[in-house]
């Protein structure tokens, strides 16, 4: 990961920059971000598609509104995703029978294909960036990440905090 590696490269930082958690998250998180986005670019998708695919892939079909608000993702902007991979016959949208008002989005069979085949360069994006942790580390990481994630979505931190740069989209 020769070009990660000179775009992150520690050496010209401050120290008092690198002890602060939430700077290096920040940092690592834009070179993830670019390194996930240019991993499925060749499929002219963006890392929300692979989102809207991968949430409806483990949570099935979800009304429109429920899949915005679980992504992060303003309502408004996940409509031109959803349409992009409606185009490509990757999902599909009903009416609720329930409420007419709402769209159920659902996972086709070409779209749970083309989930399968963005995994693949994604898992692999994720060996490259983690290599230089161990197994064991890995899941440390991986384990205290989803911790500070889960208490960042806790009710109890003022949401107006977060900006739409917090999001994918």
């Amino acid at each position: 990961m020769p070009e990660a590696e000179s775009a992150v490269s520690t050496s010209s930082w401050a120290p008092s920059l690198l002890a602060t958690p939430t700077y290096v998250l920040a940092k690592l998180g834009r070179v993830a971000q670019r390194l996930s986005q240019e991993a499925i670019a060749d499929r002219g998708l963006l890392l929300p598609h692979f989102s809207v695919l991968a949430t409806l892939g483990d949570a099935g079909p979800l009304a429109q509104h429920v899949l915005a608000d679980r992504l992060g993702i303003h309502r408004s902007h996940l409509v031109g995703y959803v349409d992009e991979l409606e185009k490509r016959e990757a999902i599909c949208r009903q009416r609720d029978p329930q409420d007419r008002r709402r769209q159920v989005v659902s996972l086709t069979p070409t779209g749970r294909t083309l989930l399968a085949q963005l995994h693949t360069p994604i898992a692999e994006l994720q060996d490259e960036f983690l290599s230089a942790l161990s197994d064991q580390e890995r899941t440390i990481l991986m384990d205290l990440l989803v911790r500070l994630l889960r208490h960042a979505d806790d009710p109890g931190i003022p949401q107006d905090r977060l900006s739409p740069n917090d999001r994918w989209d």
